[in-house]
């Protein structure tokens, strides 16, 4: 597994939208129920994928009858980026070489990625200097910004159960933005 190293952000760029305090522990995850849920995939994409290594849990796999798997936040990011390249046609061969990119990356380095399709081939999009070569091709696109499906991970992750892979009691923040900005100003 990569670890995620802290990255150099500008101001305006994308992954300062993404503090660490969005991303679980990585002793979270969710079991096989609540990931396909958050993904919006059905259990037996999820067992097929899980058991041809397209995307399987990374805190801990099933080991034999009755033992649950339990997928990190980055594992529903991935999840979530291989359903939306099924839905716009592109082949799970393709698929699979972009899965094998995006396993390289750590989570922070996904939000500021934004991947490009033309049916055929997926790109991989950092710049807007690449959009634009990418497009003087002639070939028609679509994009998926990771960072998206990351803020709607981040969004729905909360109303599903999770557990820590070492038996700790995971610690629940209740506090939203808005009412930490107000006890912010007031105090």
């Amino acid at each position: 597994m990569v670890e995620d190293s802290p990255i150099q952000t500008t101001p305006g760029e994308q992954g300062a939208l993404f503090p660490d305090s969005l991303l679980p522990d990585e002793l979270v995850g969710y079991r096989g129920a609540a990931a396909c849920q958050i993904a919006g995939i059905t259990y037996r994409q999820l067992d097929y994928w899980a058991r041809t290594g397209l995307v399987g849990p990374s805190i801990r796999s099933a080991h034999g009858s009755g033992s649950q798997r339990l997928y990190s936040f980055k594992d529903l990011l991935v999840l979530k980026v291989v359903k939306r390249l099924l839905d716009t046609g592109v082949s799970l061969q393709n698929i699979r070489v972009a899965v094998e990119h995006l396993r390289k990356r750590g989570v922070r380095d996904l939000a500021r990625i934004t991947l490009f399709s033309d049916g055929t081939t997926v790109y991989e999009c950092t710049s807007p200097e690449e959009v634009v070569d990418l497009l003087q091709g002639g070939q028609g696109v679509f994009g998926i910004a990771v960072s998206g499906a990351m803020r709607e991970i981040s969004g729905t992750i909360h109303e599903f159960p999770a557990e820590r892979a070492d038996g700790m009691e995971i610690q629940e923040d209740h506090v939203d933005e808005l009412s930490r900005r107000r006890a912010q100003r007031t105090g």
